[in-house]
């Protein structure tokens, strides 16, 4: 036993002296390591990815690298982009989504509601100071009525939707699961495709409808300086829109009206060759438009709510008591009560209850 221990401790002496030799002769031959040594094989293409083969089979890390190098390849649909297989740019796009946009956003639609609900709580409804009358007057005519409220209905549908496909995997998810998200997302997506262009029309036959009474003048000032009266409750006299009204108008209407409409056509009809990068860039315009729009939405629906009594009457039935009109819009009921603004605009017939209507005094 002792023999064969020996014999075979020799062997394997012999066998190790004769492998070193070896080892430095490929050592010396090998290629120095470290970043500044020359890759034996090109980055990407095909020529690449044949060596590559035949070194590693079955690695194709070449064609990907080639694939993820924002290059042009040859491809059987060449059009809208078709040869650029990955946009890298679209990483930075989602993380902008979900990041800034989605986490920004959340925030700012909960200050606002907690804003609101503390003024509320705070503030109160702002009630008439003067009892009422029982004279109404007309202040929205039925064709006017009809176009606030396609636009309201419109611009609900689009903003839940909305809200759902932004928030809905941070929201819905963790409560009624990934399944039921898909479905929601699903219809979300459907209903706001085709929603949108019909609201964009009503924002157009809206501003075209309310336009006349909505410019600015020096008496918007008188308004602005005392807030109001949203805070200590004092009379401000106005024309028909006050200047917190046409504020609402301008910046929400008109420019937010314009940004999401615009935008989302290039997002709603993606067959006029745009490229991803300028689908993106509408995508993150249309998003902060929306949220803004959203956000000014909550403040214009409390006050024609809950927030000014009798305001959301005057929307329902298009007419609103002589003291609420005196109180509210001072200067137009003046020139209603003068005659310079017809009392009644349409044949359709007061609300009913009220028979009388203001006459010019």
């Amino acid at each position: 036993m002792r023999s064969i221990l020996r014999r075979f401790t020799a062997v394997l002496a012999a066998a190790t002296l004769l492998a070193l030799p070896v080892a430095a002769i490929a050592q010396s031959s090998a290629p120095p390591a470290g970043p500044a040594a020359a890759p034996s094989v090109p980055m990407a293409g095909p020529d690449a990815q044949a060596q590559r083969q035949r070194a590693q089979p079955g690695n194709n890390a070449p064609v990907w690298r080639g694939v993820n190098s924002d290059m042009e390849h040859t491809t059987t649909l060449p059009r809208h982009e078709g040869g650029r297989l990955i946009q890298r740019e679209g990483e930075r796009w989602r993380q902008l989504r979900n990041g800034p946009v989605t986490q920004l956003g959340g925030w700012a639609l909960i200050v606002v509601v907690i804003a609101i609900g503390a003024f509320y709580a705070i503030r109160g409804q702002m009630k008439l100071h003067g009892p009422k009358t029982g004279r109404v007057v007309e202040r929205f005519t039925i064709v006017e009525r009809t176009v606030h409220w396609s636009m309201a209905i419109s611009f609900v549908l689009l903003a839940v939707t909305g809200l759902a496909l932004l928030f809905g995997k941070h929201v819905v998810v963790p409560v009624l699961g990934h399944g039921v998200f898909s479905w929601i997302a699903a219809a979300s997506k459907l209903v706001h495709n085709y929603i949108g262009p019909l609201f964009s029309v009503c924002v157009l036959i809206g501003f075209l409808t309310f336009v006349r009474d909505n410019i600015p003048n020096r008496g918007d000032l008188v308004w602005v300086k005392a807030a109001g009266g949203l805070f200590n409750g004092t009379h401000v006299p106005s024309h028909r829109f006050n200047a917190g009204e046409k504020t609402w108008f301008w910046g929400g209407l008109f420019v937010l009206g314009i940004a999401v409409s615009v935008s989302g056509f290039v997002l709603d009809f993606p067959n006029f060759e745009q490229t991803r990068a300028q689908m993106q860039l509408a995508w993150t315009v249309h998003a902060i438009g929306a949220l803004l729009f959203v956000l000014a939405a909550c403040g214009h629906i409390y006050m024609g709510t809950v927030g000014v009594e009798g305001a959301y009457r005057a929307m329902k039935t298009g007419y609103v008591d002589e003291t609420w009109a005196r109180e509210h819009h001072e200067w137009w009921y003046d020139d209603v009560a003068s005659g310079r603004i017809p009392a009644q605009r349409c044949a359709a017939p007061g609300p009913a209850g009220t028979p009388d209507r203001a006459q010019p005094v």
